[in-house]
């Protein structure tokens, strides 16, 4: 019995000169995360300093996937820059609640609204406690 890997797909847009978007499309976990970790330090070292990963179309992020996003978050927060995690799925969001990355990452609904936060220059606020 043959397994089909869920190969990953990575789309890479400049909506701004120090932002890049990146649209992210199968499962986030050890065998797909390097490629990630490539293109955020392609773009980090074009002079980004604003991350924002779409995220709406990942069934699956294992911790290989959030501490690349977590790095990320450490090396441009320094800059300084952002990272923005777009439309996470429920099981990425899961993850990202249950390490308490979603406390430190700004987590948004959509694109337009990370732009909002980078033009501002305000990191959307963390989720209300409950």
């Amino acid at each position: 019995m043959s397994v089909a890997q869920n190969p990953l797909s990575i789309k890479v847009d400049l909506p701004r000169e120090d932002a890049v978007l990146l649209t992210i499309e199968g499962e986030l976990d050890i065998d797909t995360a390097t490629e990630l970790q490539h293109h955020l330090a392609n773009q980090l070292s074009h002079g980004r300093r604003h991350f924002l990963l779409d995220v709406s179309a990942v069934p699956f992020m294992d911790s290989s996937g959030m501490n690349i996003i977590l790095r990320t978050y450490q090396e441009v927060r320094e800059i300084p820059g952002g990272v923005y995690v777009i439309a996470p799925t429920p099981a990425v969001r899961r993850i990202l609640d249950l390490t308490g990355v979603s406390l430190t990452v700004a987590t948004v609904d959509s694109v337009d609204e990370a732009l909002e936060a980078v033009d501002s220059g305000r990191l959307p606020s963390p989720p209300d406690e409950v």
